[in-house]
């Protein structure tokens, strides 16, 4: 239906009432100068758009009105003209009309998101003089807005620490709640639980002095969080349900929505994956409802979590990549890795490591623990020692914690369990094992099967891979699957070997150590004096040679003879007589390059590095023709993927595991 109203000079307004299609030539409805409105049943394309006004048009509309407060209006509403002119006849002109703008604007955009818009508000209002506790609101309101920007660390511990000397002076129980609030927001730092629990006791009991039913929540919700965290999910579901019933009572819709959200993440904690789609959906349909910024990116977080649970994350990757150009230092990019690593594609992975590494190491941040397991599992599968170490040493301080992001939206296990990962990426087996423990101990408690499933699967002690594959299965999980992860361990003096179907016990040899190296750098090459050496990383700076050939002639004797002698200890089964020769031999190779002046990267062929590249040929030949009778599959595998020579290197050829444990 189609009505004009019409003046002199023809139509004036067109209204097209109930419009289910796309529209031919709407430009020509506004060919005479007629405005348009356009109302629909149905989603359409959207050909009409409400175009914002700008300043200037937006004081044309307030005559009149104080600059400021246009200014104030304009940057609140994004110059919409029926917001503007709504909220324009609430508000007064004088400067208190600045300042209730800047402190009751609800948020609109997502969590991170900068609202460039309010931060200049707030910093205009700021740059006033204001009675303590006027001060305090606003600084602290401007130090939340600004967690989005890590260059902003320091100017957000000082307005913070400005806002509650005032606050706390002001003698106000709702302005000392709201800037205790906004001080865990601001600084959010990872390793304060205990203090966010504490605070947010002080945050209830100020509010519920004040009759403040929002700051209440909020401080519920921060106890909800620091529970979470210090893994105590009973008390944290209690501390939940009062935090729902507050809301209810406040009729506080997006409250509701969060509480959906944490519930949804709870069931999959615990595996129960059909509640936890149902409670997502209703997390996209009441979200949309109650106009929460944040329900795109809390129903994606779930669906997300639920398919890297059944191993479905691959499609995944690409919005995470898509957030962290959106959202630069908020390292959506380590979940990313993450997601990577799980669908196989490890070279990738590594490589976003190497990017994020030391940002990471370096930040703080709701995100940051998240991210630091997100890598820590990355290395575990395929990093270097170097990394490992690096992020083993982040993790320690919260051992016995559980990995939450942001305000629990996510949790992603018990640290112990990523530490347990790392300590056995760097072959300290007794530390893994204690690590893994605890995590089990704590996956238990809480009844997260998922995660008890895949800890078990590592730990890997008697009965732990039928009872993950049990769990796995009545949780139709899919479990490791044979061939996606071959195992190289130590066991006491022996190696023990599982790659699917084939398991077998090694005696210890040189060759078994040279092929973990390999292992453990997969595409990776390895200067042949640095594999006997003991594995990459020796890094002599190149000098000029300092011994005569009589010299030179003394050590390649003496290197020839360690030979011999370590060949007939392999032969012989004499491990501790192997390990002592080796442990010569490598610091007779480290001294006879420092006398020679001989650089690592050099590829020149010295009779040393020949002499190092035929004993690992040898020494790996040994160890294969071994596997030829014990574990052909993979014997076959690896005959297809190492490369020998000067440099070697462990390339995965096709029919071997996604990745290996060693």
């Amino acid at each position: 239906m189609t009505r004009t109203a019409t003046g002199a000079a023809g139509p004036r307004l067109v209204v097209l009432d109930g419009i289910g299609a796309p529209i031919d030539h709407p430009d020509q409805l506004a060919a005479d100068g007629a405005a348009v409105l356009i109302t629909a049943t149905d989603a359409t394309e959207p050909h009409f758009r409400l175009a914002p006004l700008t300043k200037t048009e937006l004081g044309r509309l307030l005559t009149g009105r104080p600059s400021a407060v246009v200014q104030a209006v304009w940057l609140v509403t994004g110059g919409l003209p029926g917001p503007a002119l709504d909220l324009a006849a609430t508000v007064g002109d004088d400067d208190d009309a600045i300042v209730t703008l800047a402190l009751n604007t609800l948020p609109r955009l997502e969590f991170l998101v900068p609202d460039v818009a309010l931060i200049r508000l707030l910093e205009s209002a700021a740059a006033q003089s204001r009675p303590a506790g006027v001060r305090a609101r606003l600084l602290i309101r401007l130090a939340r807005e600004l967690l989005y920007d890590p260059s902003a660390a320091r100017r957000r511990r000082e307005l913070v620490a400005e806002a509650v000397r005032l606050a706390r002076g002001a003698g106000d129980a709702g302005t000392l709640a709201e800037v205790l609030d906004g001080r865990l927001h601001a600084l959010w730092d990872p390793a304060a639980a205990q203090d966010r629990l504490a605070s947010a006791s002080e945050i209830v009991e100020l509010a519920r002095q004040a009759g403040d039913p929002s700051a209440e929540l909020r401080g519920l919700f921060w106890r909800f969080t620091a529970l979470v965290e210090l893994g105590d999910l009973e008390a944290a579901e209690a501390v939940l349900t009062t935090y729902a019933r507050t809301a209810e009572l406040a009729g506080d819709a997006q409250a509701a929505v969060v509480v959906l959200s944490r519930q949804a993440e709870l069931a999959l904690v615990r595996g129960r994956f059909d509640l936890a789609a149902a409670l997502t959906a209703e997390v996209a349909t009441a979200g949309r409802r109650a106009g929460l910024a944040d329900t795109v990116r809390l129903t994606a977080s779930l669906t997300g979590r639920l398919a890297m649970l059944r191993d479905e994350a691959d499609q995944h990757i690409a919005p995470l990549q898509e957030l962290a150009r959106r959202l630069p230092g908020q390292f959506f990019e380590a979940t990313a890795a993450r997601v990577m690593a799980e669908a196989g594609r490890n070279d990738e992975a590594l490589l976003e490591l190497d990017r994020l590494l030391p940002a990471v190491l370096a930040g703080t941040g709701p995100r940051w623990l998240g991210a630091v397991a997100d890598l820590a599992l990355v290395a575990a599968r395929s990093g270097d020692p170097a990394s490992a170490q690096h992020l083993y040493d982040a993790l320690t301080p919260y051992q016995g914690r559980l990995v939450v992001w942001g305000g629990a939206n996510t949790i992603a296990g018990p640290v112990d369990e990523y530490l347990g990962r790392l300590a056995g990426r760097l072959g300290r087996s007794e530390q893994a094992l204690a690590h893994l423990n605890q995590a089990v101990i704590l996956e238990e408690r809480l009844g997260a099967l998922p995660w008890l499933a895949t800890t078990l699967a590592i730990r890997d002690q008697p009965g732990d891979q039928e009872r993950s594959r049990s769990i796995a299965g009545r949780l139709g999980l899919a479990a490791v699957a044979a061939g996606d992860e071959w195992r190289l361990l130590r066991d006491g003096t022996e190696w023990r070997l599982e790659a699917g179907t084939e398991t077998v016990r090694l005696r210890d040899v040189r060759g078994l150590h040279y092929l973990r190296t390999l292992l453990m750098s997969p595409g990776q090459e390895i200067a042949a004096l640095d594999l006997i050496a003991g594995g990459s990383g020796l890094r002599v700076p190149p000098g000029e040679p300092v011994l005569d050939a009589a010299g030179r002639r003394a050590y390649q004797r003496r290197l020839a003879t360690l030979e011999e002698q370590l060949d007939a200890a392999d032969r012989a089964g004499d491990v501790t007589r192997a390990q002592t020769l080796a442990q010569e031999r490598t610091a007779l190779v480290t001294e006879l390059r420092t006398q020679s002046g001989t650089g690592v990267r050099s590829r020149r062929q010295s009779s040393e590095g020949e002499r190092a590249r035929v004993n690992a040929t040898r020494a790996l030949s040994t160890v294969l023709s071994r596997l030829e009778t014990t574990a052909p599959l993979v014997a076959v595998h690896l005959r297809a993927s190492l490369r020998t020579g000067s440099y070697f290197r462990y390339h995965p050829a096709p029919g071997g595991p996604r990745h290996w444990r060693v």
